[in-house]
């Protein structure tokens, strides 16, 4: 837990510096892949995506390390040999996860989050789930178990794997030459991400590509068929909290009102996207039809929302710092506190860039959670008087008692602009 909240101290600014490279980039070549209130939502899916995830809010059938104590072959030390056999071994195991992601009902949900974004640049690749609280997949590992990868290897090699795959989420990179017969570059990853019936459910390798070509899921991109990208039931909205969890909505809706048993219990591992015959004509969900002529989902939002979304985005950020560093000395229940006030700031602001009008009312809830957890600790915010100095406590607080104050007039001037 600690070590991961270090590390990601370190790599998540990398992540900021890149993807506004990127739009440096694309105003250059006079291109557009970025728009601002698509792009918080994504990093606003990354800060929830890592809190859940330092916090260890999901749990495995089966470990890793039992797995390999039941059934390594051989005891081997953690040479550089011995990082490459486990990176390709998690690699491999990605691949089938992914892919199994896809193609399975009830797994779309965990994966949903990460395609609903109707853009494709480096932001999105931080759409992350939070809705995954199982892991069935540890049996995939199987062949490094055997070989008896060590599990302190593949705990740093799974860090690794996801934060290498962060770079190939964007447009401004074409073909990369022999290189795109070996890992996955840009241009595969464009394919994957597409709605297209060219392209869909293709490309779910995550390093390397060889999978797809292998298991016959590979296909280049062409110049005459550019990428659409989102998912054939948009999410119409910003909170990727709600995104999280609407698939998984639709599945339990759908079972409760399926008529048929049999429907009730096989949904759940039909092809991704079926649903009974009678709750589909009763209850019909929209979806995108003609890709090429498709309305994305925006919302009306003066600078100042669009500059305060930012402002909010980054003060989560600003939080999520201190957390990592000092999650050891907040110990229980404190970070789980922490992280739900996190969760609060999220749900508050995105409800916001989606214009709901009780927008106000979240964020005032949100912030009475900040200031009573200061005042519960007697002035104090996780351990920050000792740990970075009283300043941190007023700024907490501050932002707390602000942050309502220009909500609730930005609430009310884009009422006006909307209505």
């Amino acid at each position: 837990m600690e070590a991961y909240g270090a590390a990601l101290n370190l790599v998540v600014p990398i992540f900021f510096i890149l993807y506004f490279i990127e739009v440096f980039v694309a105003w250059r070549r006079g291109e557009h892949v970025n728009r601002s209130l698509d792009s918080v939502s994504s990093f606003s899916s990354g800060i929830t995506n890592v809190v859940k995830d330092v916090l260890g809010l999901s749990v495995g059938i089966i470990s890793y390390s039992w797995l390999v104590e039941k059934v390594s072959l051989v005891h081997i030390e953690a040479t550089w040999l011995v990082y490459a056999v486990a990176f390709v071994a998690v690699d491999f195991q990605g691949y089938w996860v992914h892919r199994w992601s896809h193609e399975i009902n009830f797994l779309w949900n965990r994966h949903i989050i990460h395609h609903s974004s109707e853009e494709f640049n480096l932001s999105c690749a931080l759409r992350q789930s939070i809705s995954t609280f199982i892991n069935y997949f540890t049996f995939l590992l199987l062949p490094a178990a055997l070989l008896g990868v060590p599990g302190k290897v593949i705990a740093v090699i799974g860090p690794l794997h996801l934060f290498l795959q962060y770079w190939y989420h964007t447009r401004l990179i074409g073909r990369m030459g022999w290189l795109e017969h070996v890992i996955v570059t840009p241009a595969h990853h464009r394919v994957h991400h597409a709605i297209n019936a060219e392209y869909l459910d293709k490309n779910y390798g995550q390093i390397f590509i060889l999978w797809d070509k292998w298991f016959g899921t590979f296909q280049e991109e062409r110049p005459d068929v550019p990428p659409v990208y989102g998912v054939k039931r948009p999410v119409r909205t910003w909170n990727p909290i709600l995104i999280n969890f609407q698939h998984l909505w639709l599945l339990l809706t759908d079972a409760w009102r399926a008529r048929n048993w049999w429907d009730k219990l096989r949904l759940w591992f039909m092809p991704t996207g079926w649903r009974p015959a009678d709750v589909q004509a009763r209850y019909p969900v929209d979806g995108i039809t003609d890709v090429y002529h498709f309305e994305k989902y925006d919302t009306p939002a003066s600078r100042a929302l669009v500059a305060w979304s930012w402002m909010q985005m980054f003060f989560c950020y600003f939080l999520l710092v201190y957390f990592f560093a000092f999650i050891g000395k907040i110990g229980v229940p404190g970070i789980y506190l922490y992280g739900a006030y996190i969760f609060a700031c999220v749900y508050a602001y995105t409800e916001l860039m989606d214009g709901n009008r009780y927008a106000h009312l979240l964020e005032m809830l949100k912030s009475a959670f900040g200031l009573y957890l200061i005042a519960q600790a007697g002035g104090d915010w996780f351990g920050a008087r000792e740990n970075v100095g009283l300043w941190y406590v007023w700024v907490v607080g501050g932002y707390s008692v602000l942050s309502v104050l220009v909500v609730a007039g930005l609430v009310q001037r884009e009422l006006r602009t909307r209505h």
